[in-house]
């Protein structure tokens, strides 16, 4: 009994050995290469048509044979979306579209083109002048409040950002200009905002208020949004629009972006930071947006 127990062990393993033995015989030696699964050639055109009755928009269509899956940047940084694509861009300006087609077995292939927007969409237009801080030009339209003469805190302006920087102990600055609202319209204020250390006892204040900044005051009108490290953000690396990544309330206690004037006229849009044990790196902003809604 033991023997024939035995014995039928040995003849279940021995054809469980040569059915595994089969599968590995019947592959081919370019199971790995070779085999078409990859397509090394995926096509990546794509075509930009204007949208009609629409200011600014325009449909992105992608080839789709043999593409699994599209990728695009539109100037914000890529991102995976559909083969067609509805874009708007409210500003006037060059923009570099890209599409990124994945193929079969992860390859990738790009096509870029560009979209010339001759004029600015006059409800969805960004009423920051100088906002992509891409020129001199751009850095001219700025101001600072002097909060810092000594320049314990500053601003300091290069192509495509500002970053204010502060050697440490208590010190703060501001920049603004005037932007024409008109009253009771809705409007969005954001930036991007960057820094590669966290902080420590720091603030860094959007305010949009109608009272003219004075030299050497603190601005304090109509707070919209922020970071603060008492309200537990900025102690660590961050880099995202203010409207995500921030944590401070606006005046009305609530965590927004959207302001609302009582009148037709000019107010400011101040950005105000400092504090004690300031970031290393400094606090970094571009792109910067005051949009109608």
């Amino acid at each position: 009994m033991f023997v024939n127990i035995i014995s039928k062990r040995a003849i279940y393993l021995f054809f469980a050995f040569a059915s595994v033995s089969t599968l590995l015989s019947c592959q081919p030696d370019d199971a790995v290469e070779g085999n078409g699964l990859t397509d090394a050639n995926v096509d990546a055109s794509f075509t930009i048509t204007p949208v009609e009755g629409a200011v600014n928009t325009y449909i992105l269509e992608a080839q789709t044979k043999n593409v699994v899956a599209s990728k695009w940047n539109i100037g914000d940084g890529v991102y995976l979306g559909k083969m067609t694509e509805k874009i708007s861009l409210p500003d006037a300006g060059t923009y570099t579209i890209t599409h990124i087609a994945v193929g079969r077995g992860g390859s990738e292939n790009v096509t870029t083109k560009e979209i010339v927007v001759a004029t600015s969409d006059p409800l969805k237009g960004n009423l920051v002048k100088g906002g992509k801080f891409a020129t001199a030009a751009d850095h001219a339209q700025w101001s600072s409040c002097n909060l810092s003469p000594s320049g314990a805190a500053k601003w300091n302006f290069k192509t495509g950002s500002a970053t204010i920087n502060s050697n440490g102990g208590w010190a703060q600055e501001a920049i603004y200009q005037a932007i024409d609202v008109v009253k009771d319209k809705e409007y969005t204020i954001d930036m991007i905002v960057s820094s590669n250390d966290g902080s420590n006892e720091t603030w860094f204040e959007v305010y949009a208020g109608t009272t003219v900044p004075a030299s050497g005051a603190e601005y304090k009108d109509n707070k919209v949004m922020g970071l603060s490290t008492w309200d537990g953000c900025a102690k660590s690396a961050f880099n995202g629009w203010l409207s995500a990544v921030g944590c401070v309330k606006n005046a009305a206690g609530v965590i927004s972006n959207t302001v609302k004037f009582s009148q037709t006229g000019k107010i400011y849009l101040v950005i105000r930071c400092g504090g004690n044990t300031f970031t290393p790196s400094g606090i970094t902003i571009s792109k910067v947006e005051f949009r109608g809604k």
